[in-house]
């Protein structure tokens, strides 16, 4: 390894030494997990306690790869719990997501892992999708800018894996469903984001449970070779996504997936004598070889030298980053006046106050799947309001009995109501009827113990928790104790928790403020109390459309075994259909208002820039997220494409030039053949906004420097 970082060997010569050194039992031993299969019911328990290891070779010195799941935190062990993904997508702060990137990846490293499942990159297409809250919403843009800067900062301590490849966005049946996509959907809506990780330095890529055109990615060549490696250039490695996502031990080596993870199951069955027969190249078996040892001696050699100590885990600095994470990540969807003045934030001077909801006195971290993280100490948006006004009676009561929940509320200056999901709600299916149980050994490939053991699951996943969502409204009996609270205390704001969109036509227009505070993390409490009493900004902007109905977004089966996906869906879809949302992708409001004209900018095929000036026109320090769009004005409806974004914080009457990069993937299009891009047709426009645009006026053409094809 000295050596490597000496330069006097590549990390590619390297791996060939180690590769000449190797029993064939070893080389066949790096292409899976080093646990047996009988660890399987112990996985979940396991993942919490210890890395998963696949190809150590202790007498070379080879660690091996040793994995640790994580989007919101690593799981092993107690550790830091950030805000969900989608929280912080709603942040729009890149630089922000690098950050907690750095310390997952650190605390990843602490644990003994050197290797981290931090970065979901799958798009949001409808948000029942039962793990919603481990992506980063539903444009490509935002996603692939957010996802490369989570790569950035976890690599500096360990390798990063980005998942799940690709199309992965239905829970319920994800070990089945069939996705169909025409091209043009599959590499300018879906893949972008994926494109952007590999440019950002991913070391490594997690091929899906789920079957795109027919075949399942784990032998999936046209999107595992294809794309990734051949027309993007990927050289690190693929895994398979845990348990149930390999199918083939020849196929998935032949298609580009490299390692089976986690436990020892059908490669370490069927590849020995796949080799000896002359079933499988050895050449392949090498060549995955080379790929995993190279791209773990490369990681190594450039990751940050110091080793931490288990002292970084839940620090001081950690939870103050996860608190900042989750009062950015907040966004304020209303703020009527009640009286002179809007009701947040919360007069300093309160003496009574009412916090009411089931999940008023809960952490509510979010789902308790594979991304599940147990942090040492949680804060719950009651303890956290109780610790932030000392000086005030705060009263509570869970809601189950509405009445009693208003009377407290009609007896208080303000009422809190803290209603939304938890992880019975949405969440990882870990149980799925569809399921093949035929890798788990020739046992279950026919007969009663398939039969019994695939019965067992289409029961168990009647009642199990999580997965996708039954609905996108919110639980009626919060709905009842919404409208008695507001009757009994017209001064009434209400927190959504949630993963994802939820619907709030049915009461919105009688509650003041509306504020949505996500799964917060273990500091939740205490940065929802810090942004409702005005000591710190609600600074999330949505990172999807919040419609008025489910009917506006795209159809979602949650039971379906084949899907098709197009490129009309979220925003988009609505602009397309003439819908207009509740609230728009992109809004959010602030403490202050903030005024943002476009001054100028420069455009050509690979990106460009914006100068747009900023002003805060309020009276307090805030932030606002600038957002550059354009569109097709020859279009009947024309369709907001989001080109750039900066987020920007000003003193009250200030003024900055913010230069907003802008990147041209939205207004390209490829050419299946000739795998080339070039610039779509039409009457293009650029416009500044702080949302989704409702209209053009105002917009200014988008000025190309020249027509050619990239």
């Amino acid at each position: 390894m000295r050596s490597i970082r000496a330069g006097s060997l590549t990390a590619d010569g390297a791996a060939g030494h180690l590769l000449a050194r190797l029993t064939d039992r070893e080389l066949v031993g790096l292409l899976d997990g080093d646990s047996p299969r009988l660890l399987l019911p112990f996985i979940p328990v396991l993942l919490g306690r210890r890395p998963f290891v696949a190809g150590a070779v202790p007498r070379l010195g080879i660690p091996g790869i040793r994995f640790s799941d994580g989007t919101r935190g690593v799981v092993i062990g107690a550790s830091t719990a950030f805000p969900v993904t989608i929280a912080r997508a709603a942040t729009w702060d890149p630089a922000l997501e690098e950050r907690v990137g750095r310390a997952i990846g650190l605390e990843t490293r602490a644990r003994g892992a050197n290797y981290s499942a931090s970065v979901c990159v799958n798009l949001l297409r409808h948000p029942a999708w039962g793990r919603a809250q481990e992506s980063y919403g539903d444009d490509p843009l935002l996603t692939g800018q957010l996802g490369a800067a989570m790569t950035r900062g976890v690599r500096v301590n360990v390798m990063a894996c980005v998942k799940h490849f690709a199309l992965n966005s239905m829970e319920n049946e994800r070990f089945e469903v069939d996705v169909t996509v025409d091209e043009h959907a599959l590499h300018e809506v879906y893949l972008p984001q994926f494109k952007a990780v590999v440019d950002a330095g991913a070391d490594s890529i997690m091929s899906a449970y789920n079957r795109v055109r027919g075949d399942y990615m784990d032998v999936n060549r046209a999107l595992l070779t294809d794309v990734l490696r051949r027309e993007w250039g990927f050289t690190g490695f693929v895994t398979s996504d845990w348990v149930f996502g390999t199918h083939d031990a020849v196929a998935s080596l032949e298609a580009g997936m490299d390692i089976e993870m986690p436990l020892r199951l059908i490669r370490a069955r069927d590849l020995p004598p796949a080799i000896r027969s002359g079933g499988v190249a050895r050449d392949l078996v090498l060549r995955s070889a080379r790929r995993i040892l190279s791209t773990s001696l490369s990681h190594a050699a450039a990751r940050e030298p110091a080793e931490p100590t288990g002292t970084v885990i839940a620090s001081p600095a950690h939870r103050a980053l996860a608190r900042q994470a989750a009062e950015e990540s907040m966004v304020l969807l209303k703020n009527d006046p009640v009286g002179p003045a809007p009701l947040l934030p919360l007069s300093p001077g309160i003496r009574r106050l009412a916090v009411v909801g089931r999940l008023a006195n809960r952490a509510n971290l979010g789902d308790h799947g594979s991304s599940r993280v147990r942090p040492p100490s949680t804060v719950s948006p009651l303890q956290g309001l109780r610790e932030a006004l000392p000086a005030a009676h705060v009263t509570t009561a869970s809601g189950e009995d509405a009445p009693a929940a208003a009377a407290l509320a009609a007896a208080a200056e303000v009422a809190v109501v803290v209603v939304g999901l938890d992880q019975h709600d949405e969440g990882e299916s870990v149980v799925t009827g569809g399921v093949d149980v035929g890798v788990l050994g020739r046992g279950f490939h026919s007969g009663l113990s398939r039969r019994t053991l695939t019965g067992l699951a289409h029961v168990a996943s009647r009642f199990v928790r999580g997965g996708d969502r039954a609905s996108l409204e919110l639980r009626p009996e919060d709905v009842r104790l919404i409208r008695a609270v507001v009757a009994a205390n017209p001064r009434t704001v209400v927190v959504l928790v949630g993963g994802s969109a939820i619907l709030t036509e049915g009461w919105r227009h009688s509650v003041p403020a509306l504020l949505i505070a996500w799964y917060g993390g273990m500091e939740g409490g205490h940065a929802l109390a810090r942004v409702l009493t005005g000591e710190a900004e609600p600074g999330g902007r949505l990172p999807f459309v919040l419609p008025t109905d489910a009917a506006h977004l795209p159809p979602f089966d949650s039971a379906a075994k084949a899907v098709v996906y197009d490129d009309r869906w979220g925003q988009r879809r609505l602009d397309a259909e003439g819908n207009v949302p509740a609230f728009p992708f992109g809004f959010g409001l602030g403490y202050t208002t903030f005024d943002c004209r476009l001054l100028e900018h420069s455009f050509d095929d690979s990106g460009g820039w914006a100068n747009v000036l900023v002003t805060n026109t309020g009276e307090r320090t805030g932030s606002t997220v600038v957002q550059v769009y354009a569109a097709d004005l020859s279009r009947v409806r024309p369709i907001a494409q989001l080109l750039g974004f900066q987020k920007v914080a000003l003193p009250p009457g200030a003024q900055v030039t913010a230069r907003v990069r802008l990147d041209a993937g939205p207004t390209l299009q490829r050419d299946p053949e000739s795998r080339r891009w070039s610039p779509r047709g039409g009457d293009w426009a650029v416009l500044t906004a702080q949302h989704s645009p409702d209209g053009w006026a105002g917009a200014v053409p988008l000025r190309r420097a020249a027509d050619d094809p990239v």
